[in-house]
């Protein structure tokens, strides 16, 4: 039975077995055949043009490619505190409801800090009720990137989050019942070195946390035996894609393998790292190739947790899936097609403007069987093909631009699982780049590796 990364682990066990141990039973749980996942986070972008500090949603099959819900817009926002959120994390309760809890924090504003976390209900991420803000203590201190995790031996919920304290940065922790009050504040988690941002998971008779050493900049990974205060020991070697990276995210896949998100923000602010492993306890992680994985748009700082097929298909019908897409180039995987000065091209994300690389993918105007793809923020303007290069102009309704912006959608050039688009009038042609721009050549099975892998894509959200 695959569970959800913040529940039990491998093995649920039973109230005998919980009894003999003097561990307070959670009620077991049908919901824990999880098929699907929704991530939760807030939103920015390189010059913040895209920042939102409201809790959004995105879901996946997978667990690797993600759909933004509700347009990429929030599906709430605090009202109280800063009017704002960051670092949320959606967790899921013994009774298999959710918990959502955030800091209270907007934007940047990191010189003001809060005492609080926001909290919301949800029976199933389709509406929030009950939102309060939860007081973890009585300092000066930051209340930053909470992480639930459920202690078996207190039969409570233990809320950790980033604390500083005369003058060191920590992990602090409070129990709840109810996520209506908390207990006194503990310290967690407090090494000779500054930490932050912690996550963990429970995993049958081990608690793992993940955290930054700010020291050195990198992600480790601790682990404890029983999950109380000040009983971790870091057993992982650093690990860093990028200048500069925060808020490990740990993911134990439906799967059962394990999956170690990291938010990159330098060079340029919101690029999502990933890394894998077959065994957490290994310190064994290989990153991933970024043709395996896309984050969601403008994602920050968020959490992942297991849902069910019927809760994955309700929180589509509430919120909906992007009426947009994405192509991310094949042989480039950091990198979409986007429009810029009415070129088309690619280059890495994160940019600004982020809405250059959204496209309506709609019939073809030229043959419905084909597709075109017209720009989300220059409406009435396609790409199209002119002495063989791409660019975006106005549609004209001319029978030579329908054409020039039709093409068919094929099995991709390089790999079957992608696509590639054949121009509509000029057949033995297809959408490639070619030194970041975008223009139609020749190509075909018989053509060069490089030539396929240009012209291949994947279309995403």
């Amino acid at each position: 039975m695959s569970l959800n990364r913040r529940q039990f682990g491998k093995a649920v066990l039973t109230s005998a077995a919980l009894a003999t141990t003097g561990v307070v039973a959670f009620p077991r749980a049908a919901w824990a055949a999880n098929t699907a996942y929704v991530f939760a986070y807030f939103t920015e972008s390189p010059n913040q043009s895209a920042a939102n500090y409201g809790l959004h949603l995105a879901v996946s099959r997978d667990g690797l490619n993600w759909s933004p819900l509700n347009q990429n817009n929030p599906v709430v926002t605090p009202t109280a505190g800063q009017q704002g959120l960051r670092d949320p994390q959606v967790f899921r309760k013994a009774d298999g409801t959710f918990v959502v809890v955030a800091t209270d924090l907007k934007g940047l504003n990191f010189g003001t800090p809060s005492q609080y976390l926001h909290v919301w209900d949800s029976v199933n991420l389709t509406n929030f009720t009950g939102y309060r803000r939860l007081r973890m203590h009585t300092t000066g201190g930051h209340t930053w990137a909470p992480t639930v995790f459920r202690d078996n031996s207190r039969g409570q919920y233990g809320i950790v989050y980033s604390f500083n304290t005369g003058g060191r940065d920590v992990l602090a922790v409070n129990y709840t019942s109810d996520f209506q009050s908390v207990s006194a504040q503990q310290t967690f988690f407090s090494p000779s070195f500054n930490v932050l941002d912690g996550d963990i998971v429970v995993d049958g008779a081990t608690t793992y946390l993940y955290y930054k050493n700010l020291n050195d900049g990198n992600l480790y990974g601790a682990r404890s035996s029983t999950g109380q205060p000040n009983s971790f020991t870091t057993y992982t070697s650093g690990i860093r894609i990028g200048n500069a990276i925060e808020a490990p995210l740990l993911q134990k896949t439906n799967d059962g393998g394990w999956r170690l998100w990291g938010d990159s923000f330098s060079p340029v602010n919101n690029d999502y790292y990933l890394w894998s492993s077959s065994n957490i306890g290994a310190n064994a992680w290989t990153a991933a190739n970024q043709r395996d994985y896309t984050p969601p748009l403008n994602a920050k700082h968020g959490s992942i947790a297991g849902i069910t097929d019927a809760e994955y298909n309700a929180l589509v019908s509430r919120w909906g899936l992007p009426n947009w897409v994405r192509l991310k180039s094949y042989n480039l995987p950091d990198q979409f097609v986007r429009h810029a000065n009415r070129i088309g091209r690619i280059d890495p994300y994160p940019f600004d403007p982020h809405q250059d690389q959204l496209w309506r993918m709609v019939p073809g105007l030229a043959d419905s069987a084909g597709v075109s793809f017209e720009s989300v923020n220059v409406p009435g303007s396609f790409l199209r093909h002119n002495n063989y290069a791409i660019q975006l102009d106005p549609n004209d309704n001319s029978s030579t631009f329908r054409a020039d912006a039709t093409f068919h959608r094929v099995a991709g050039l390089a790999d079957g699982g992608w696509s590639s688009f054949r121009s509509h009038n000029f057949p033995t042609y297809h959408l490639r780049h070619q030194g970041n721009v975008l223009r139609i050549d020749p190509i075909s099975a018989s053509s060069s590796a490089a030539d396929r892998q240009d012209a291949t894509f994947r279309v995403t959200s």
